[in-house]
């Protein structure tokens, strides 16, 4: 995710100097195309461009309204996983107690604590698919072999934080109303964990975004014939800006297509991650406490 509201003029060359060559060159064939030969045969109005540019804006619109629904969606979804930790965390260290009586209760919900970070970082590392084990930290070697040997390592991990919310059932170190809130926030992770999965798993369908940078390919160089009847050589200009629009345009929804991917547009999962395991070690009275992820290059941070 970008820190800065802001680009600096080399941040967009960088970001945008092969696409501008590419449009150049083209432009410029296209120029010579009509001024030797097209020319010669039919003459196309300006009309038409107009015509075909408001169809390509609607369509571009479209795409990028898609993309940005992928993307907040998923923020929403990490933003309620920070906020069901929390709670998960405090009722578990609130409400089975020390003093309860019972001898492993208080040490068996300080454990869910810590195997749910570990439920944290497992999903991070699924939907990015970066094989980072990091998770394991948190597990014992039990849970460790248990998870390994599963398709799915979140959700081996919530299994787990069943069984022993079962077990703390059994104990009577919790009673029918804490169960069941407990219970209701395992199905919450259960809920946040399938509806990431199906955003890192539901492609954005490829005809869209093939179709739309054919069309505005096709848009550049019908722009750059009709001003070239007009303007000249100065087509070659006025054609690379009005593609420069349209393919920027395009590319911002691009970089918001996949908001679990490891890009500066995609959404923080190992700040967000950090923050959740600061968060519920502070609660557990842990230190020392491992520090927020830091910025890369200042500029974005993953």
């Amino acid at each position: 995710m970008l820190l800065r509201d802001k680009l600096s003029l080399v941040q967009v060359f960088r970001m945008t100097w092969k696409l501008d060559i590419t449009m150049i060159i083209f432009c410029t064939l296209a120029y010579y195309a009509d001024t030797y030969w097209l020319r010669e045969h039919i003459s196309i109005p300006l009309s038409i461009t107009a015509v075909l540019g408001t169809a390509l804006a609607f369509f571009i619109g479209f795409n990028n309204n898609q993309a940005y629904d992928r993307w907040w969606e998923g923020r929403k979804i990490w933003g309620s996983l920070v906020n069901d930790s929390r709670t998960w965390a405090r009722d578990l260290m609130a409400f089975v107690g020390e003093d309860d009586g019972v001898g492993q209760g208080y040490t068996l919900a300080r454990r869910m604590v810590f195997r749910h970070l570990a439920f944290v970082y497992a999903l991070k590392s699924s939907l990015r698919k970066d094989g980072d084990t990091y998770y394991q930290g948190y597990l014992n070697p039990d849970e460790v072999e248990a998870v390994a040997a599963s398709k799915n390592a979140p959700n081996a991990i919530l299994q787990l934080q069943a069984n022993d919310l079962r077990t703390l059932r059994e104990l009577g170190a919790v009673d029918g109303f804490l169960f069941r809130d407990l219970n209701s926030r395992l199905t919450a992770f259960t809920d946040q964990l399938g509806m990431c999965e199906r955003i890192r798993n539901t492609i954005f369908p490829p005809s869209y975004l093939f179709f739309t940078r054919v069309f505005i390919w096709f848009y550049v160089m019908m722009t750059t014939f009709s001003l070239t009847e007009n303007i000249g050589g100065w087509a070659v200009l006025f054609g690379w800006a009005v593609g420069f629009v349209f393919h920027v345009t395009h590319q911002n929804g691009l970089s918001i297509m996949d908001p679990l991917d490891t890009n500066p547009m995609s959404l923080p999962l190992n700040s967000i991650s950090r923050t959740i395991e600061i968060n519920l070690l502070e609660m557990l009275g842990h230190s020392p406490l491992p520090s927020p992820v830091e910025p890369v290059g200042r500029l974005y941070i993953l």
